[in-house]
């Protein structure tokens, strides 16, 4: 699915803060790639660079991609001063002192040697130092001016005149002379509005660290008459009053007798600036809460802050001089990072929400802000990226949602979002042509629940009620609180409304079950208990017992309405019609349906009850074996003695036992009763195998093998005397729980028949996967018998599989001579059917059969 890339509008930011924070950095990283003079790498303890900007490719001759990662004297060799020069990052590293500017001579990658004027500063975090910082500029020209002048000789006039730094000559503190380049710094107009003044005067009171001028400079001076000269940093005011920060090398010397001085002031306001800029930007770059990188042009790391590594848990090794992680194995697909990319040629800035990969693999939210940094002819020379981790405020965003939608007390969805939750559910009916069905339940009589026992009691009864509605349905409906005591349930994708029904009956009867609740005691109640209410009042808290029921209308879509409004109505009528009808009840809208259902629920109900009145029993019907006539099992047939209707065969029952989940504990009886008598004919002489059905519903239950397990060990029955007869349906595309099931049936020792065979799909490569014993042929291919050649060639073709499996044959239904001959003849190993004998509680098991 592709991802929007609309950009960011800053007018929809929440919050100034980041956008503040990107716009300073942009044009921080901007004035550092791109400025033309200063070049401006670091380098960690180890001496490793980390960054290296546009002038540093210059003035070194080494690309950024080449330098990084590299140590910086590997890089930039400082010919005859390494050890000088090592020893002062250590100091750096060490007292976190910035020492005073100088010149070095570096040697280029192309053998040249620059001579550069270098200034060193330490950036620290948390009281120690992390990066050492430089900035350098070629000063190559000015230093061939000063040796072609020395070596000319002591003409220090040529040197006073032509010099492009500016040079004041100093007799104690007054300005004897200056040159041309010292006016046009201090923006004098003549020499007159120097000379004669006291040089303090051209100075503020105090210098920016809050020393008396006055009282640094005297110290300044006395240090250059004792050691020669002295380099310091000061700030000047202009003629016109403006100030200036200015690099100083006052120099003590004798000329003509006299003890004169002269300072070279070189003005270091734009560096100081920029300086500050960097520091500033330092700062905010490593203490940054959000992860900020510099990318290059190829998609590469340049650098990262601190905070990059705390976000992602990718330290700054690991990402620096590769691809941003995000892009090489984040959740979105390739082609979504490129679309951002290509935006970024025409447009200077994207921003967006997108999902990030942790370096422990973990999915995150996460906001990007990207920006192109351009040159001066407009080609994008690299990017700024801002990553902020937003997954507390999704969390929260969540929170807030999840409190708008949802019902305070039940925390089930609220009218918001049921309504959102319908709508969904009738589109997906429309788009697949399936049904919906709509439930409105009302507690019956729970008002006298508050009046009796509290509102803190009603409330406790309606948390609890709610649970248990929502174990009644699947994760795919929804259960909605409306207010009050109203309910509503949205059915998704049904098969039909005796599904609904099935459902409505299973939440009536889990509704009605009673309740013990711990609640503080009330006032004096008021009213007429609810329901059935026997109350143990304590001192401060009380424990009372809740029966309550609950009237159900159903509407269903389309056939009661093609809207959520009219299905709403429908509902809500037709949960009045149950009320009206004596409450503890459910109804449909639609009459029709509503009777059918009622018939059904009907015999559900009267299935649950037979159950427990032992109103089954069980009718077998032997296996005879075609060549001795014997009989070799029994297939155990359940029927029901109704007390209105008399004996009812399966298919009058079985059906909605197996839609409502009452074939598991009918089928557990089943199996229990037929071990039962399987070990009573054993006793007497008649070792018969016993058969078993089981429905695909209770094959896949979880506890099929424990109801095995009892049944054979209550009766003392030996497993090979227990056959279980499974339909074909269970062997197609048979899932890995299958196959456990049926080995480990056959590992007890237990025979497996595969029931009404050709009436599925199943193919004889897969059967051949299964420990089987039988195979039983459908009575409909034995009724096709009589019709022509072409139906009875089925009954060859079956039992030529059975052969190739090794299974035996029973063939079902027989019920003519004819048959049974044919089946012979064919190689048949056994049959049932009235040919034989019908099936009975007291079969006839002595022989043979003919």
């Amino acid at each position: 699915m592709a991802e929007d890339i609309t950009p960011f509008i800053p007018g929809n930011d929440p919050d100034g803060a980041g956008l503040a924070a990107l716009d300073f950095l942009y044009r921080f990283v901007a004035a550092v790639e791109l400025t033309p003079n200063v070049a401006v790498h670091s380098c960690d303890r180890d001496g490793t660079i980390r960054y290296w900007n546009k002038s540093c490719e210059t003035l070194f001759g080494v690309p950024a991609r080449q330098a990084l990662g590299q140590r910086l004297t590997t890089v930039v060799p400082h010919p005859g001063h390494a050890d000088e020069f090592a020893a002062l990052i250590t100091h750096v590293w060490d007292s976190g002192e910035v020492p005073p500017p100088r010149d070095w001579l570096i040697k280029r990658a192309d053998g040249g040697e620059r001579w550069v004027y270098s200034s060193h500063y330490a950036i620290s975090r948390d009281g120690f130092s992390r990066q050492v910082l430089c900035m350098e500029i070629d000063v190559t020209a000015r230093k061939v001016d000063e040796q072609s002048l020395r070596r000319e000789g002591a003409n220090f006039r040529q040197l006073f005149e032509r010099s492009t730094d500016a040079i004041v000559l100093l007799k104690g503190n007054a300005i004897i002379d200056v040159n041309p380049a010292a006016l046009r710094l201090f923006g004098c107009p003549a020499r007159d509005s120097m000379v004669g003044h006291e040089f303090l005067e051209f100075s503020p009171e105090r210098q920016p660290g809050g020393e008396s001028s006055m009282l640094r400079d005297a110290d300044l001076a006395g240090r250059a008459y004792v050691e020669g000269n002295e380099r310091y940093e000061w700030q000047y005011r202009r003629c016109n009053g403006t100030s200036f920060h200015a690099d100083v090398l006052l120099t003590s010397l004798a000329l003509d007798h006299e003890q004169l001085a002269y300072a070279v002031i070189r003005d270091i306001s734009d560096r100081r600036a920029a300086q500050q800029t960097l520091q500033m930007a330092a700062q905010v770059f490593d203490k940054s809460r959000d992860a900020i990188l510099i990318i290059d042009r190829d998609h590469h790391v340049l650098a990262v802050n601190q905070a990059f590594t705390e976000i992602t848990g990718y330290a700054a090794d690991a990402v620096i001089g590769r691809e941003v992680p995000h892009w090489q194995n984040g959740p979105h697909d390739p082609a979504f990072y490129q679309q951002i990319w290509d935006y970024l040629v025409d447009h200077d800035h994207w921003e967006g929400e997108i999902f990030g990969e942790r370096a422990n693999h973990d999915i995150y939210p996460v906001h990007v802000a990207l920006t192109a940094i351009r040159r001066a002819d407009g080609a994008v020379d690299s990017y700024i990226a801002i990553l902020s981790d937003i997954t507390h405020r999704r969390q929260a965003e969540e929170h807030t949602r999840h409190l708008a939608e949802h019902d305070f007390l039940t925390d089930l969805p609220n009218r918001v979002l049921f309504l959102d939750r319908l709508h969904q559910a009738l589109a997906t009916a429309r788009r697949r042509r399936t049904l919906v069905a709509l439930m409105f339940i009302d507690l019956d009589r729970f008002k006298q629940v508050n009046d009796s026992l509290g509102h803190q009691a009603g409330d406790v009864v309606l948390k609890e009620l709610a649970l248990r509605m929502t174990r009644c349905v699947r994760t795919v409906d929804t259960v909605s609180r409306h207010g009050g005591d109203e309910f509503v349930i949205i059915l998704a994708d049904i098969r039909g409304a005796d599904q609904a029904a099935h459902v409505a009956a299973t939440l009536m009867q889990a509704l009605a079950q009673p309740m013990t609740i711990s609640h503080a005691a009330p006032g004096q109640a008021q009213g007429e208990p609810a329901g059935q209410i026997e109350g143990q009042t304590g001192a401060a808290r009380r424990e009372d017992q809740v029966m309550l029921s609950a009237s159900i209308g159903i509407a269903m879509f389309p056939g009661d309405g093609d809207d959520a409004d009219t299905l709403l109505q429908h509902a809500d009528v037709a949960m009045y019609h149950a009320k009206q009808a004596g409450r503890n009840a459910l109804q449909f809208f639609s009459p029709e349906m509503n009777a059918h259902v009622i018939e059904r629920v009907d015999m559900e109900n009267r299935l649950r009850q037979a159950l427990a009145a032992h109103e089954f029993i069980l009718e077998y019907q032997p296996e005879i074996d075609i060549a001795s006539g014997r009989t070799t099992g029994v297939e155990a047939l359940i029927r029901w003695r109704h007390p209105q209707r008399g004996v009812l065969h399966p298919e009058h029952f079985m059906p909605v036992a197996e839609a409502s989940g009452l074939i598991v504990p009918i089928g557990e009886w089943v199996l229990r009763e037929a071990c039962r008598q399987g070990r009573v004919w054993r006793d007497h002489g008649f070792p018969v195998v016993v058969a078993v059905n089981l429905s695909r519903a209770q094959f896949v239950h979880a506890q099929l093998m424990g109801f095995v397990d009892a049944a054979l060990a209550q009766s003392g029955l030996a497993a090979q005397y227990l056959d279980l007869e499974i339909t074909e349906a269970v062997f197609m595309d048979p899932e890995p729980a299958t196959i456990a099931t049926i080995d480990a049936l056959r590992r007890r020792g237990v025979q497996l028949t595969v029931d009404d065979f050709g009436t599925g799909y199943s193919s004889l490569s897969s059967l051949r996967r299964f420990p089987l014993s039988k195979l039983k042929i459908d009575r409909s291919f034995i009724d096709d018998l009589m019709r022509g050649p072409v139906e009875r060639s089925v009954i060859p073709a079956i039992i030529a599989v059975a052969r190739s499996l090794k299974l035996r044959v029973i063939a079902e239904g027989v019920e003519h001579e004819t048959q049974l001959r044919y089946l012979a003849e064919q190689g048949c190993d056994a049959y049932q059917g009235f040919y034989a004998s019908a099936a009975s509680s007291t079969p006839d098991l002595s022989g043979p059969h003919r």
